[in-house]
């Protein structure tokens, strides 16, 4: 399965416990959507092309910008006004080439967002708006494909799995995202990076905690992020792990009507 330089390539996943040759090889088979090559999706992309993973899909239709370099570890200053897709499939090219990369310059929507996921064995949602978010994890519903979402703030950020489209050791469906967050809030009422900031590293890290769940979704060790919020607060360097569960009333898998309060 892996050539001598493979094998030296991926030589700490080969020995590392509950990965090694047969976690390499799902990894080598797994093809992974990347959705956002911007601050969460440049460290993602690097560390699952890193890590091996056979086939990246890459979606963004925005062209690098100066102010994206303070985050985007994926772009660099000759970079400026190319399309990241193409700047990313490049580096990814540079880093690991036996990682095919497919870059798809489309803004997701909610009338094309089923297409662009379907076919892929795991989607990463690393988008920057709730229009986004919220047509990504109904598409993935309903193709019934894991993913793995996060979201970041000026210093904070929220990481989830999900699989809804199976059952809990409850019996209960796995939650939604709607069970997570049932609406969008309203428009302009939560200000963009572009308005607050955001600290880059941060976003590394978050991204970095993307591509571990998105491995272990592949690999399958130890206890995921299904059902679970990963809260983020660097002003206090804190952590925290919330529990969240299936809501019968959200739209997708539920079972009841929701009525008006």
């Amino acid at each position: 399965m892996f050539s001598s330089e493979e094998i030296e390539r991926y030589a700490r996943h080969l020995v590392l416990r509950d990965v090694g040759g047969p976690g390499q090889q799902k990894l080598k088979a797994a093809r992974v959507l990347v959705i956002g090559a911007g601050g969460l999706g440049a460290p993602l992309v690097q560390y699952l092309a890193a890590a091996g993973v056979g086939e990246l899909g890459i979606v963004d239709d925005d062209c690098v910008s100066l102010s994206n370099l303070q985050r985007q570890v994926l772009f660099g200053t000759a970079e400026i006004g190319r399309e990241k897709v193409d700047c990313a499939a490049a580096a990814v090219a540079r880093l690991n080439p036996h990682v095919k990369v497919t870059p798809v310059a489309l803004r997701v929507t909610a009338q094309n967002v089923r297409d662009v996921v379907a076919g892929w064995d795991v989607v990463a949602d690393g988008s920057d708006n709730f229009a986004t978010r919220y047509a990504v994890s109904d598409a993935c519903f309903y193709e019934r494909r894991p993913l793995v979402t996060a979201a970041i703030g000026a210093f904070d950020g929220s990481l989830t799995t999900l699989r809804p489209f199976e059952m809990a050791a409850s019996g209960t469906p796995n939650p939604t995202y709607r069970c997570l967050f049932p609406e969008p809030p309203p428009p302009g009422t939560v200000p963009d990076c572009a308005q607050t900031g955001v600290l880059g590293a941060l976003a590394g890290v978050l991204g970095a905690l993307m591509a571990l769940e998105v491995i272990r979704e592949i690999v399958g060790f130890g206890e995921s992020l299904v059902g679970r919020l990963l809260l983020i607060d660097a002003l206090s360097m804190r952590f925290e792990c919330v529990t969240y569960g299936w809501d019968e009333a959200n739209p997708l898998n539920g079972t009841v009507t929701a009525t008006a309060g």
